[in-house]
């Protein structure tokens, strides 16, 4: 008896055990939280319709077009004017409209497409409101080598860079290597910091260091180093010498050199043979002409020689330089006035005796012609005294980084130096 008792009791445990196991486990698992819409509303309940903003349109234009109700624009202005200024408001720039998916087919919600990485959205249902929406961006730190093989473009972007890329490297290298004459074997490295939204490449944010090596045997180096003062950071050559120079290496972001500086070349149009002491660069109508060094204009106006539209600078130390077949000239500009180095001048043209749009440079010394593209302008100031200690430190740690060698203790990490660029090798994500 007393073990059919205890038997019992032990077959009432077990049942218990299951059943309060069959209930846990009949208890539904929690549900996650959904995550907050991006764009801060659900734009899948909703009709969407995609369009662009027309030549011309303006911002209440655009509202009306879409369906709101003239008051409510006009409200919608006035919300504006702390968050987005519609003046600034592009033509071909993306718009999305969200309708409600009924017979009303009322106008909920606009998103205007800034750029790459900003969004507006305007709400235009209930109560009136607008908030910006900003994709994460992420910022990588590379490092990337091109040997040149067939064109600076092509073989970058082969090497993994991109356009942007590209543009930084021409504006640091500006003063000191003639990409119009890049040869087969040139080298470019370089260790920069990069913008990434949806994966693609939207923006460089710094690049710390650049080797040019030329086939020939010539080395440029390009060190971004801040002195400390609150300017900007600039780029300083192997012992804190200065990229800057008198002149830049060129007076337009070229698309390709059409004719190279010669004594001897057959004219496109007259077929014949004369001197050509200029470089032609092969630029669309318009592409901005600047001058290539402070100066003094002292000519300008139209060149009966077959110059077209031309204009002529006085530079320090006896040089003058010369834009001709420009299609106009930079407002305010007559004999006398002052231009700075990169200050806008013209635009290309095609004016005078030319086949087609092209700029005619070139370069006198003591009124002499020189070949534009051997011309070796002065330098600016070094790096100062007190910092070249510190520089060369850096120095050293980028050229054992980029030649793969362990990197030298006690040297400066970049963010020692440069108040704005990336501390870590790791991607992070704004």
């Amino acid at each position: 008896m007393k073990y059919r008792i205890l038997l019992l009791g032990a077959l009432t445990l077990l049942s218990l055990a299951a059943c309060h196991r069959k209930v846990r486990e009949a208890e539904p698992e929690p549900v996650p939280p959904e995550p907050p819409p991006v764009m801060g509303f659900y734009t899948d309940r909703y009709d969407a319709d995609t369009l662009v903003v027309r030549n011309g349109e303006t911002f209440s234009g655009l509202m009306n077009r879409l369906g709101l109700d003239p008051r409510d624009t006009y409200r919608m202005v006035e919300l504006c004017d702390s968050v987005f200024d519609v003046r600034r408001m592009h033509a071909g720039n993306v718009i999305r409209a969200y309708y409600a998916p009924d017979s009303t087919h009322t106008l909920n919600y606009v998103v205007y497409v800034q750029d790459r990485i900003r969004s507006f959205v305007f709400q235009c249902a209930d109560s009136l409101a607008i908030w910006t929406v900003d994709k994460p961006v992420l910022h990588e730190r590379r490092s990337v080598d091109v040997t040149i093989t067939r064109s600076l473009w092509n073989d970058m972007l082969s090497a993994g860079g991109s356009p942007s890329l590209i543009m930084t490297l021409a504006d640091i290298y500006q003063w000191s290597v003639n990409f119009f004459g890049l040869q087969s074997g040139d080298r470019f490295r370089m260790i920069y910091s990069q913008s990434v939204v949806d994966g693609e490449v939207v923006g460089i944010d710094t690049v710390h260091f650049a080797l040019f090596n030329a086939e020939s045997g010539k080395e440029v180096a390009a060190v971004r180093y801040e002195l400390g003062d609150g300017s900007a950071g600039t780029y300083w050559d192997k012992g804190g010498e200065s990229l800057k120079r008198m002149f830049l290496k060129a007076p337009l972001q070229y698309n390709r050199i059409s004719s190279g500086f010669s004594y001897a070349r057959k004219h496109p149009v007259t077929g014949q043979i004369r001197a050509h002491t200029a470089v032609d660069y092969a630029a669309p109508t318009g592409t901005p002409v600047v001058a290539i060094g402070d100066g003094t204009v002292v000519r300008i106006g139209w060149d009966p020689g077959g110059g077209g539209n031309r204009i002529r600078l006085q530079h320090a130390q006896g040089y003058e330089t010369s834009y001709m077949h420009l299609s106009r000239f930079a407002p305010g500009l007559k004999v006398g006035s002052r231009v700075s180095q990169g200050q806008l001048i013209g635009y290309v043209g095609a004016t005078g005796t030319a086949t087609g749009p092209h700029l005619d440079f070139r370069v006198f010394e003591h009124g002499r012609a020189i070949d534009p593209l051997s011309l070796n302008s002065p330098a600016s100031e070094p790096l100062p005294e007190e910092h070249l200690a510190a520089f060369n430190r850096l120095y050293d740690r980028y050229m054992a980084e980029i030649n793969g060698l362990p990197i030298p203790e006690d040297t400066p990490a970049e963010t020692e130096v440069e108040t704005k660029t990336e501390s870590s090798t790791e991607t992070t994500t704004e």
